[in-house]
């Protein structure tokens, strides 16, 4: 698998092929199944994270999206603890969602077994943070 993206305490997180243009095209039923990695300030990087590579997008109810590499980030709801990545290599909602790498390009593993998280980011005020198993903010 390789390392990937972490952020709150150690969880996966995900990009959706379905996004295009910096934007998030995962709304609803959705953004209930995987919920958007959201922040209140700017996103900070840690272990191995560029600062430079994080940023955010306004969603449609307001809130605040962490991108990286312009990729809107999600969890998966299926994702209980640190260190899972069920939801790697799913189609879900019409496309497929991916484990985040360090470089910001999807890991199309199709596994979920092994890897390492590093990285991680912290979101301002309300502290959402990635790493990846390998890298991350904070």
């Amino acid at each position: 698998m390789g390392t990937y993206l972490t952020a709150d305490e150690g969880r996966a997180v995900y990009l959706w092929v379905a996004d295009s243009g910096g934007k998030s095209a995962c709304s609803g039923a959705c953004a209930k199944a995987w919920p958007p990695v959201e922040t209140k300030g700017q996103p900070t990087a840690e272990g191995g994270v560029a600062a430079a590579d994080l940023g955010t997008i306004s969603r449609s109810d307001g809130s605040q999206q962490v991108t990286y590499h312009g990729h809107p980030l999600y969890y998966f709801i299926a994702d209980k603890s640190k260190g899972q990545t069920k939801g790697d290599g799913t189609n879900g909602f019409g496309a497929v969602w991916w484990l985040v790498s360090p470089s910001g390009q999807s890991i199309k593993s199709g596994g979920s077994s092994g890897g390492s998280s590093t990285g991680s980011y912290g979101g301002g005020s309300s502290s959402s943070s990635t790493s990846s198993s390998g890298g991350g903010w904070g």
